[in-house]
C-alpha cells in the first residue's frame, strides 16, 4: 500500500433554501443500471435493465418471490421519480437517495423502512472513498441505491446463488442486514491496510526518521478520524433497528443484527486504538527533534564554554596600553608587562590551551561528552 492521500468531497447537491423533496442529481452522477433479483427457496431468477420497466415485469412475473433490486448509479432523476410513483416513497426519501451526504441512519414509515451506510476503501491511486449506500425494505422487497458502478457485494451474490442459509428464506430484512454486514466487514479490511501502513511508518521512525513521517502520520490520523465520523452513526443505526418493532425486522433478523452490532464495536474499537498509536508516533517524532536539537545545542554550548575564557584572555592582551606616554615620554611599568616579554606571544598561547585542557576534562569527568 503506497502512501494515503488526501481525502476528497463532493459539494453537497442540494441548494440553500430549496423547498424540501427536490430531487437534484449531481452533473457527474453516474448513469444507472438496474439489477433485479428474484428469489424464494427453491430458485433465483435475475434481470437486468436501465428503467423501471424492467422491475415492474420481474414484479409481475415472480409474484411468490423475494424481491432485491440494485441500482447503482444515481444519474437519472426521472427514475428516482419513478421508484417514488410505484412504490409510494415519501419525497424526503427520495432527496436523500441522490443527495449523498447522509450520514448512518434508520427511519420507519407506514409500510417500508429507509437505512442508510458508507461504503469506504481505497481506490487504486489510494485515495480515501467515501459513498453512501441506502436501502429502502418493504414487505418481499429491498432496493438498494449505489452511487457506483462497483461491485462490492460478490459474497453476498454468491450466498444468493448457492441458496444456502437463511438469505433466501429470511426475508428483504435479513437480505438488508447481509448488505450492511458486508459494507461493515469491508471496515476491517481497511483498517488492515491502516494498521499495515501505521507499522509501517513507525518502523521509518526508528529507522530514520524525517518530517515525511509526521505528514503520513497526520493524514492516517485524518482518515481514521472520517472512519470514527461513520462508525459511530452506524452503531447507533443498528441499535435503532434492534430497538424497533416493525414486522419488516423479524426476530431472526435481530439475532444477526446483534453480531453486525458487535462487529461495529470491533471496528470502534480499533479505529480508537490506531489513533492512539498515530498520536504516539507523531509525539515521538517531535520528541526525538526536539531531543535533537537539545543535544546540538549542548555541543554548542560546551564549545562556548571553552571559549569563553580563552576569549577573555585574548580580549585583556589585545588591550595594548602603552609602557612609554607619547608625550611625555614617562615610562609607566605597570601597563601591562607581559606584552614586552620575549616569550610572551607563547606564554599567552600555553596558558590559553591549559585553560581549554581542563574545562575539556572536568566536562569530561562530568560526563558531557557520554551524554551526547
Amino acid at each position: 500500500m503506497g502512501h494515503l492521500k488526501r481525502v476528497r468531497y463532493k459539494n453537497s447537491t442540494r441548494k440553500v433554501g430549496e423547498r424540501p423533496g427536490m430531487i437534484n442529481v449531481p452533473d457527474d452522477a453516474v448513469k444507472p443500471i438496474i439489477k433485479v433479483y428474484s428469489y424464494n427457496e427453491h430458485e433465483l431468477i435475475t434481470d437486468e435493465g436501465h428503467d423501471m420497466k424492467v422491475v415492474l415485469d420481474q414484479l409481475k412475473k415472480c409474484t411468490d418471490h423475494t424481491h432485491w433490486i440494485q441500482v447503482k448509479g444515481l444519474g437519472d432523476a426521472k427514475l428516482i421519480a419513478d421508484i417514488g410513483t410505484h412504490l409510494k416513497v415519501h419525497s424526503l426519501v427520495l432527496e436523500d437517495i441522490v443527495n449523498t451526504h447522509q450520514r448512518p441512519k434508520f427511519d420507519e414509515y407506514d409500510d417500508y423502512v429507509f437505512s442508510v451506510s458508507r461504503q469506504i476503501y481505497f481506490n487504486k491511486e489510494g485515495e480515501l472513498c467515501n459513498y453512501q449506500f441506502s436501502t429502502l425494505v418493504k414487505k418481499n422487497l429491498i432496493i438498494s441505491f449505489e452511487e457506483t458502478h462497483a461491485e462490492h457485494f460478490e459474497a453476498v451474490k454468491a450466498r444468493l446463488s448457492a441458496g444456502k442459509g437463511a438469505i433466501r428464506t429470511a426475508g428483504p430484512g435479513y437480505m438488508c442486514y447481509a448488505l450492511s454486514d458486508t459494507i461493515i466487514d469491508t471496515y476491517f479490511v481497511l483498517l488492515a491496510k491502516l494498521g499495515d501502513e501505521l507499522d509501517a511508518i513507525e518502523d521509518r521512525l526508528y529507522a530514520n526518521a524525517d518530517k515525511t513521517i509526521m505528514y503520513d502520520a497526520q493524514q492516517l490520523k485524518r482518515t481514521l478520524i472520517i472512519l470514527r465520523r461513520i462508525t459511530w452513526p452506524e452503531r447507533d443505526k443498528i441499535n435503532d433497528i434492534l430497538r424497533t418493532e416493525n414486522p419488516l425486522v423479524t426476530a431472526e433478523v435481530k439475532m444477526f443484527l446483534r453480531d453486525a452490532y458487535d462487529h461495529c464495536i470491533q471496528v470502534m474499537d480499533l479505529i480508537e486504538n490506531y489513533k492512539e498509536i498515530a498520536n504516539s508516533v507523531i509525539d515521538l517524532y517531535l520528541s526525538m527533534v526536539s531531543n535533537r536539537m537539545n543535544e546540538i545545542m549542548k555541543v554548542l554550548t560546551i564549545i562556548s564554554v571553552i571559549f569563553i575564557p580563552l576569549t577573555f584572555v585574548a580580549g585583556i592582551y589585545g588591550m595594548n596600553f602603552s609602557r612609554v606616554d607619547p608625550i611625555t615620554n614617562k615610562q609607566m611599568p605597570d601597563n601591562m608587562p607581559e606584552l614586552y616579554s620575549p616569550q610572551g606571544y607563547y606564554y599567552a598561547l600555553g596558558g590559553m590551551l591549559l585553560i581549554g585542557l581542563i574545562q575539556v576534562v572536568v566536562f569530561w569527568k562530568k560526563g558531557w561528552f557520554t551524554k551526547l
